[in-house]
């Protein structure tokens, strides 16, 4: 996958957990489960019940591998998350217009 698609996948992968309505979704790696946490944090105050899901998501992944664990400067730094701006303002489209590209 090109950067593009990869980051459209991994946006894809939280609006899906985060809508998953009462089935608990799992983290698949750390990455993605750094990058549920990251993208909760950011979201937190524009959607705080999807911020939740997708605490929560990662929170029962890091319980369990605790080593995963990454600060968020470092899931930015190692390309995971473009930037927390455009991660929010992403993740914001795709949670109001679900449709849209």
């Amino acid at each position: 996958m090109d950067p593009r698609e990869l980051e459209d996948f991994i946006l894809n992968r939280c609006v899906e957990v985060a809508r998953s309505e009462g089935t608990s979704l799992d983290a698949n790696g750390g990455r993605e489960a750094n990058v549920f946490r990251v993208a909760a944090m950011v979201i937190q105050s524009r959607f705080p019940v999807e911020s939740q899901v997708l605490m929560n998501c990662a929170i029962r992944y890091f319980k369990v591998h605790p080593e995963h664990l990454r600060p968020a400067a470092d899931v930015v730094r190692n390309g995971d998350v473009i930037s927390l701006p455009r991660l929010r303002d992403s993740l914001t489209r795709k949670f109001r217009y679900p449709s849209a590209p």
